[in-house]
């Protein structure tokens, strides 16, 4: 399998996450404070939205190189 397909094939898995989760969502420590013995933390949940077109878009692109890629 060339490298090719395998951008392809990624894409198109991206691109169908994307449209099945439409996002996701990670943990970031902002803020810390230590005072003596106690220690505190800030932990913020952050949350990225994959926009609809950018999933049907990495499909589409990915189809296309996986047809029109490897021809030559």
């Amino acid at each position: 399998m060339n490298a090719i397909k395998v951008l392809a094939l990624a894409l198109i898995l991206a691109g169908a996450l994307g449209l099945v989760y439409g996002g996701f969502t990670y943990t970031k420590e902002t803020h810390e404070a230590k005072l003596g013995p106690i220690e505190l933390s800030v932990k913020d949940k952050e949350t990225v939205n994959i926009p609809v077109w950018a999933g049907v878009g990495a499909i589409a692109i990915g189809g296309a190189l996986l047809i029109f890629g490897t021809k030559r």
